[in-house]
């Protein structure tokens, strides 16, 4: 497996990435879609997106991530999908790895990730709960009424909580 970044040809592959699975809705889908189309045609510079493929060059999952504006040294990963194939192989745990990697060579403090508290999510919060990150709020009902906005943390290096 390897990561490069995003380039143009790999705009279909993510859309249908995104389309095979039960977790994202057609909202989330489009709203994904969109963050792509604007990293691509060069309008916004804030977003850092990887595309992890395999050795027959298959997309197996890409990142979305970038610094969280008017904080000091604070990232959000956006975006995070493997493909079904290839789940629980590893893959989201490179991609974590690697854009962790990258916003520590960059002087981050914290990553932040948002997420869903419904049944459909809880592979991704045992995800990234797996992978060190924090539950460090949930903001009930903030998605719609019974679907809270669960928000987790991770420390990129000491002292940052100061």
């Amino acid at each position: 497996m390897y990561l490069q970044p995003l380039i143009s040809d790999d705009r279909e592959r993510i859309s249908r990435l995104l389309g095979q699975g039960t977790v994202f809705n057609r909202g989330e889908i489009q709203v994904a879609l969109e963050v792509i189309d604007s990293a691509l045609n060069g309008g916004e510079k804030d977003y850092q997106i990887f595309c992890a493929f395999d050795d027959d060059r298959n997309l197996v999952g890409y990142i979305c991530f970038g610094p969280i504006p008017m904080t000091d040294s604070c990232y959000d990963l956006y975006w995070i999908m493997v493909d079904e194939a290839s789940s629980r192989k590893g893959v989201g745990g490179i991609l974590l790895g690697s854009m962790e990697e990258r916003v520590a060579k960059e002087g981050a403090r914290r990553i932040y990730v948002e997420t869903s508290s419904t049944a459909p999510y809880q592979a991704a919060r045992s995800f990234y709960e797996k992978h060190g990150y924090r539950l460090v709020c949930s903001l009930k009902g903030f998605y719609r009424v019974g679907d809270h906005k669960m928000i987790f943390m991770k420390e990129v290096r000491h002292g940052a909580l100061d």
